[in-house]
């Protein structure tokens, strides 16, 4: 599934762009630099944001196409925030062959947000993830770090209640 950018507001402080600068400076020169560039990216910013990938473009003289080419290629990397209510459902073997695409599906059409994205107010994030290590408990997910597993997709109505309050 490709990740795709969506619009959501981007509000990148200044603090966190010199701490950008300080990573990209800490490659200048170092071939094949671009993961831990990326990486380093990500952690400072929680996401790759289009405005991001323009200052590592910019500074690093790599066209915009080729970052957006390895961010897009690598499951680890995000285009959009967590929302407050961030929704990650495993899509990992076990939990797929037990029914994990139709309650990620089931997500989807109650939050009426696409897998990969974050609602415009920034209440809901909706992501696919691969195996988490709770095969036991297939299928799971996780809403804000705390893991729910053995669910069916009758299970997702339950669930945003929880946290619709």
């Amino acid at each position: 599934m490709k990740k795709k950018l969506t619009t959501v507001d981007f509000h990148g402080t200044a603090e966190q762009e010199q701490q950008l600068l300080a990573v990209i400076e800490k490659y200048d020169g170092v071939k094949g630099a671009m993961m831990p560039i990326l990486q380093g990216a990500q952690e400072i910013y929680g996401y790759l944001p289009i405005e991001v990938q323009r200052i590592i473009a910019e500074k690093t003289g790599t066209p915009l196409e080729e970052i957006y080419g390895v961010a897009s290629f690598y499951a680890q990397f995000k285009f959009n925030p967590n929302g407050e209510v961030a929704v990650a459902v495993c899509l990992g073997t076990a939990c797929y062959v037990k029914g994990s695409g139709d309650i990620i599906q089931e997500f989807s059409d109650r939050l009426g947000l696409p897998v990969g994205s974050t609602s415009p107010d920034g209440k809901y994030s909706l992501e696919a993830t691969r195996c988490i290590g709770a095969c036991g408990l297939a299928p799971v997910l996780t809403v804000n770090g705390e893991v729910y597993g053995r669910l069916t997709k009758a299970d997702v109505a339950g669930i945003l209640a929880k946290y619709q309050k």
